[in-house]
């Protein structure tokens, strides 16, 4: 198939960025969108020009690195899939598609369609995790967990922290990422020790990026490569009203 693309082009974060439109043709439905990106590369290096950046790492839907807002939808037409695992047999021939960075102050373009998301990172490093000597590792069934709470913590466990969530709220709002990284670790005995901690330093840090209020769209949710549950929200909001009614005055 012949495609054109509207790519948005910008040298870094301190310059104005614009659209430039490309046609790339022969291509296979049954490539990867990210494949079709490397045909316009080597086109445009072929023909002397700048290729177009953009993140990529194990293109099998798992790191999260392939952030692309696609004809208006972050990761593009398929429900509950990354860009990288998007054939081109979503599209037609002679197509028109549109490809931008994510829009969020918090995630400032590096550069093209690459994004700096490190605010995601430093969230994590407020509190994502558990404060414990790893040592050798030990037995799955060493502590008895609830089975609903055991799937409902894996389930929030799948955030791959792509940031898609951030791209599809009007608000750039992080609340589904922060949900998620908090909840997973608020429903295991593992996480108990820092519970009320973890809340109340990743939504300061959260709030230190610059990420925008929850208004509850839905957007986050509905545009969420691995499905995470609005219910994560509301966990979060409970564990952060519960954790700053005990806090120490």
């Amino acid at each position: 198939m012949n495609l054109n693309l509207k790519v948005w082009r910008q040298k870094n974060s301190n310059t104005k960025g614009d659209f430039k439109t490309y046609q790339v043709k022969n291509i296979s439905s049954e490539m990867s969108f990210l494949e079709m990106f490397d045909v316009l590369n080597e086109q445009l290096i072929t023909e002397g020009e700048e290729p177009v950046a953009f993140d990529h790492d194990c293109r099998e839907g798992i790191c999260g690195m392939c952030s692309m807002y696609i004809n208006g939808k972050p990761h593009g037409p398929w429900q509950a899939n990354t860009t990288c695992q998007l054939h081109m047999r979503a599209f037609k021939d002679g197509d028109t598609i549109v490809v931008e960075p994510w829009r969020a102050n918090a995630f400032p373009v590096i550069k093209d369609l690459t994004v700096d998301r490190t605010s995601f990172d430093r969230i994590i490093q407020a509190g994502g995790y558990i404060s414990v000597n790893t040592g050798n590792a030990v037995d799955g069934n060493a502590l008895p967990i609830n089975k609903d709470n055991a799937d409902n913590s894996f389930a929030a466990a799948m955030c791959i922290g792509c940031g898609a969530c951030v791209a599809a709220c009007k608000n750039s709002s992080a609340m589904l990422f922060l949900s998620a990284k908090v909840s997973h670790l608020a429903l295991l005995p593992q996480g108990e020790p820092e519970r009320k901690s973890r809340v109340m330093n990743m939504v300061a840090q959260m709030d230190k990026e610059g990420f925008g209020a929850c208004t509850n769209t839905g957007a986050c949710e509905a545009t969420c490569p691995k499905e995470i549950s609005l219910t994560n929200i509301a966990r979060l909001n409970s564990e952060y009203l519960s954790a700053s009614l005990s806090a120490d005055k």
